[in-house]
């Protein structure tokens, strides 16, 4: 078995805060990350940090871009034991999308679309939940996300466990202490 990691963040922007007014949920995007240091964290946002408008594929991390910027991100992470065989599926189509990185867009249609219940899908064009989910599906992790998906949808994932909350700025991740015999 390997873990991947499902990172729930608020960061405070505009967009974060109109996303969180609808939902009345305290998280407002999604990233999915394949270690437990969130070396290996990637999403759909912004290409720059302080640029809104310009967002696609992207490889987040904790102390630079987007969350560096926005310094008091709040976040929730929670790991999710799949199998070898997911996980390297996972970890495929990243690798993939990040060759191709210039042609996936943001959805911010399909994004906006969910506060009406309704979703507008476009080729090559996601947003961070439909990003996460499509990555859920595609590996056959089993779950029951709704088609039209919200990033605390992930909360209800079976399985899934809280490893950390606070600041993103402060999470280190969790050592395995070890034990003698």
């Amino acid at each position: 078995m390997k873990e991947i990691y499902i990172v729930l963040t608020h960061t405070g922007t505009v967009l974060s805060n109109i996303v969180r007014a609808y939902t009345k949920k305290p998280f407002s995007h999604v990233s999915i990350a394949l270690d437990k240091d969130l070396q290996q964290m990637y999403s759909f946002g912004r290409l720059k940090p302080s640029n809104p408008f310009f967002a696609g594929f992207v490889h987040e991390y904790i102390n630079k871009g987007t969350f560096k910027r926005f310094y008091n991100t709040t976040t929730k992470i929670y790991s999710l034991e799949v199998t070898e065989e997911q996980y390297e599926k996972i970890e495929e189509i990243i690798k993939e999308m990040d060759k191709q990185k210039e042609k996936y867009k943001f959805n911010i249609l399909g994004l906006f679309a969910v506060a009406f219940n309704i979703k507008i899908r476009r080729e090559n064009t996601l947003y961070c939940a439909e990003f996460v989910k499509y990555l859920f599906d595609e590996s056959k992790i089993n779950n029951d996300l709704p088609e039209i998906i919200k990033p605390v949808d992930f909360e209800n994932v079976k399985g899934i466990k809280e490893v950390y909350k606070g600041l993103l700025r402060n999470y280190r991740a969790p050592r395995k202490i070890p034990t003698t015999i």
